[in-house]
């Protein structure tokens, strides 16, 4: 049993996963993207509604091992870097809202965000592991999940599962402001809202399971134990989704454990060819993006802020253009069309950030947030 080691598959999907964000958070257009790269309108699941949670799951696996040196358990130590590290993503959060608003007027700042229910669910989750022994934690997790699937039902103002009648809506309303939520989806709907957090602490909290089993089972099965049980999340996302529709926006009970089962399931795909057929030769491109991870995404974040809303170019007809639609429009499109240019796009900002990464990684710079 090998409890201390290390397993280069973990920073691989941290990896994997935080370029497939930038991926999908940057084609060149949104109206012109492949099928996979495409959220769920409203129910259902692609591959790019599971890149979310395959973080938080990631996040939950690495505070096992991160908490191991205090004891996984609730003292003031580790008491304060969680606290720490809650607020400093929240904060960072919150500043990509506001940029570049400063000075201006905040009345209509979106609170919530990726980087945002990140910091939640990881604090959280975090209070419930380090707090409970880890026997209770999948009833905690399992009560967590029941008692949103009861709050959405019951309190929703019609259909509980649709997009204008759930319950998500006079919640986040009611402690964010209707003015501070998201407005995407055509309504003040917040698809990374305070009250959808609650299942998606759950979701870092089976991580946290993960790197436990991954801990306290021999090195040769641990593939086969995240697969069997990542084998069985599916299975009973699947089954409780007939009831409680699989769902990203409300980040739905069966959603979490459907996500969750596919994570440990490649968790552990990734184990066996990595730590354990050696086949490493192509993982050194996704550890750069794993080694830091979050610094790496809310600076592809800023980025994507700063060509869209602050560099212009003028355009043909002498009007400006952002300089997002300008490279799309007069780089990408010229070269490879309009679906595979904004895949192009894409493509490209995932090697720009992945040199970034690179240097830092080099010069062995781990920026810890």
């Amino acid at each position: 049993m090998e409890k201390t080691k290390r397993y280069l598959a973990l920073d691989v999907l941290r990896g994997i996963t935080i370029a497939t964000m930038i991926t999908v958070n940057n084609p060149g257009s949104w109206s012109h993207i492949y099928a996979p790269l495409r959220h769920s309108e409203w129910h259902g699941c692609t591959p790019t509604d599971l890149v979310f949670p395959f973080f938080l799951f990631v996040v939950g696996v690495s505070m096992f091992f991160s908490f191991s040196k205090y004891g996984n358990t609730l003292n003031r130590e580790s008491l304060i870097r969680l606290g720490k590290r809650t607020l400093l993503i929240f904060a960072i959060g919150l500043f990509l809202n506001s940029f570049p608003q400063w000075s201006k007027d905040f009345s209509k700042l979106r609170i919530m965000g990726v980087l945002q229910r990140i910091a939640l669910a990881y604090g959280f989750a975090s209070l419930i592991v380090l707090t409970f022994r880890k026997k209770y934690l999948p009833y905690i997790g399992a009560g967590i999940l029941l008692l949103y699937w009861g709050i959405i039902y019951y309190f929703g103002t019609g259909d509980p599962y649709s997009l204008q009648t759930n319950a998500t809506i006079p919640f986040d309303k009611a402690i964010l402001g209707e003015n501070h939520l998201y407005k995407g989806f055509g309504i003040p709907f917040d698809p990374e809202g305070l009250l959808s957090t609650i299942p998606a602490v759950v979701t870092a909290m089976i991580g946290y399971l993960a790197g436990s089993l991954i801990a306290q089972t021999d090195h040769h099965k641990v593939p086969q134990a995240l697969i069997f049980w990542g084998a069985a999340g599916i299975a009973a996302g699947l089954i409780w989704g007939q009831f409680f529709p699989i769902n990203k926006p409300l980040w739905t009970s069966s959603y979490v454990l459907y996500a969750a089962g596919w994570a440990s399931a490649v968790l552990g795909l990734l184990v066996w060819i990595i730590d354990i057929r050696k086949y490493t030769r192509w993982t050194p491109f996704f550890v750069v993006f794993g080694m830091n991870p979050l610094f790496i995404f809310a600076l592809s974040g800023l980025w994507a802020i700063t060509i869209s809303r602050i560099i212009r170019f003028p355009g043909p007809d002498g009007e400006m253009t952002n300089a997002y639609s300008w490279l799309y429009n007069h780089v990408f499109v010229p070269v490879a069309g309009e679906l595979n240019g904004s895949l192009l796009f894409a493509l490209t900002h995932i090697a720009f950030f992945w040199l970034i990464g690179y240097v830092l990684y080099k010069k062995k710079i781990f920026i810890k947030v």
